[in-house]
């Protein structure tokens, strides 16, 4: 006799039987082996118990297969047709049906285990325990692949983040929809600002606030200290309190700190503790902590990187435009989002023995590299134009200092010479996006001559020579301001021309709508130049 098995985790069990003798036989034999027991007299009443929203739904059925309603088969054909239930292991019982064939049905129809009455009470509660170890485990196994699923989506999400607001969102979403509860996070933004973000679960919007510069080193304390990796611990309500009066979480919390440099702040993330159940579940949250902190870490880095590049950019770039009598000029420079790489877009005014010559360009690629080729190809333009070469010198002698300093490199290039005295404009074009001229007689058009891009190693032809009588007007742009991806280049170039057309006379409030109109949510540099010759 073994009715007093205990199950080492107990259940709550729905027992569907109309016999009230039974019923009563089988609630004691699992209340004594510490399950808990919901009974119903009908199949309609068990499957009821099974929908209210009262309750959980139980760990398992024992469903009697002859009810006065509906037979236990077709109870059990409804529970594994319906998603909320699909997983509900069943116990058929029968003192009737008790055949190979009844056997087979009840299997077949979605009976996981099926006795024949009488029942010895070893037998059940043996039964029983096997059937839940088995469902458990899979529950166990389904769990665990959705949490690393979970885990997998916001791994990449981190590691996609492209500034702090949605590194926060990942990093805070991401503790909350692997462990399907509310997680915190607290971090130093790569602007060198404490953030505590929250999130009450993981439908919910991630909200976030500044925190106190202290508080990393004092989360740190819980585990960590200034050693690198990742460490779990265990936090009292109380202590919570004192170090995040504003936080959310209840309860005991799980904190898990993470570090990928010595010296660097960590990455702490929380959520409940109740949220971990077991060393999987820890496991999870550790990868994650870890994933969050090497993303965060290649975040700073690149911001790092980058500012340092858009300094070495602008150190290149001049400060102010020459002033020549008879040209008014006006310039614009707008680096790319602060989440795009370094590019080489630049502008110049030299003035020369002949004139004033007019330059813009752009290195093609983007790169600190990039960056550097640029200051290297604009002061060497200078050079040159100070000695006194024309443009289509100045475009040979740049083609034979990129075909010996920078091999494989290719740049575009417009020059324009203007010439006082005679009113005219010498352009010589390697490539670039075409000028835009407005003159008082013509009206607007853009002047498509031009040679191949420097870096070809190919010859360049002399400039073409226009008129530029008194109110004409010049535009140069890179092709940041004029390209869009989902647009032809042509169409994009007519929206310019007629937005150069109809909009102020002032250069100045020229440029301000032309960057306010064509210059939002680019990925590359922007480099404008805007004369008037009067």
């Amino acid at each position: 006799m073994t009715d007093n098995v205990q199950d080492p985790s107990p259940a709550t069990v729905l027992v569907i039987d109309d016999n009230a003798t039974n019923r009563y036989v089988l609630t004691s034999w699992l209340r004594r082996a510490g399950h808990t027991v919901i009974g119903a007299a009908t199949g309609e009443q068990g499957l009821a118990r099974l929908h209210s929203t009262e309750s959980a739904l139980p760990d398992l059925a024992i469903v009697d297969v002859r009810l006065p309603d509906m037979s236990g088969f077709e109870v059990s054909e409804r529970l594994k047709d319906d998603p909320r239930t699909v997983h509900l292991p069943v116990i058929q019982i029968s003192a009737a049906a008790t055949s190979a064939d009844d056997h087979a049905e009840g299997l077949r129809r979605g009976a996981d285990a099926y006795l024949d009455q009488p029942i010895d009470p070893g037998e059940l509660l043996a039964t029983v325990t096997a059937t839940l170890r088995y469902a458990r485990a899979r529950q166990r196994a389904e769990r665990l692949t959705r949490r690393l699923i979970a885990l997998n989506t916001a791994t990449l999400d981190v590691y996609s983040a492209v500034g702090f607001h949605s590194f926060a969102s990942a990093a805070t979403g991401g503790a909350a929809g692997v462990l399907d509860s509310p997680a915190s996070a607290v971090f130093l933004s790569p602007q060198a600002q404490a953030v505590h973000s929250m999130i009450d679960d993981p439908r919910t919007p991630v909200r976030t606030h500044p925190a106190h510069p202290g508080l990393l080193d004092r989360l740190a304390a819980q585990g960590l200290n200034q050693d690198t990796g990742v460490a779990v611990v265990r936090v009292p309500q109380d202590r919570w309190r004192a170090l995040l009066p504003a936080d959310h979480l209840p309860g005991e919390i799980a904190l898990a700190v993470a570090r990928t440099k010595r010296g660097r702040p960590p990455v702490c993330l929380a959520v409940p503790a109740a949220a971990l159940a077991g060393a999987d579940d820890e496991q999870l949250f550790q990868q994650l902590a870890n994933a969050s902190a090497l993303a965060l870490e290649a975040l700073r880095t690149y911001n790092e990187e980058h500012a340092l590049g858009l300094a070495l950019q602008r150190s290149f770039l001049p400060k102010e435009l020459p002033t020549v009598p008879g040209v008014e000029l006006a310039f614009r420079y707008l680096p790319a989002s602060e989440h795009a790489e370094i590019g080489g877009d630049f502008y110049e005014a030299v003035r020369t023995v002949d004139g004033l010559l007019l330059a813009i360009g752009d290195v093609v690629g983007h790169s600190v590299t990039a960056a550097t080729v640029m200051g290297e190809v604009r002061h060497a333009l200078r050079a040159y134009a100070i000695e006194g070469h024309p443009p289509h010198h100045i475009l040979e002698r740049l083609e034979t200092l990129l075909g010996q300093s920078q091999p494989g490199v290719t740049v575009t290039l417009c020059l324009a010479l203007v010439t006082p005295h005679d009113r005219r404009l010498h352009i010589a074009n390697a490539g670039h996006i075409p000028p835009l001229l407005i003159d008082p007689d013509r009206g607007p058009r853009f002047h498509h001559p031009h040679g191949p891009l420097l870096g070809m190693g190919l010859p360049h032809p002399p400039p073409t020579v226009v008129p530029a009588p008194p109110g004409t007007r010049l535009l140069m742009v890179t092709d940041g301001l004029v390209e869009v991806r989902t647009a032809h280049l042509d169409t994009t170039l007519d929206e310019f021309s007629d937005a150069v057309t109809e909009g102020p006379d002032d250069l100045e409030e020229l440029c301000d709508l032309l960057l306010a109109r064509f210059g939002h949510n680019k990925d590359d540099d922007i480099a404008l130049i805007a004369a008037l010759f009067s």
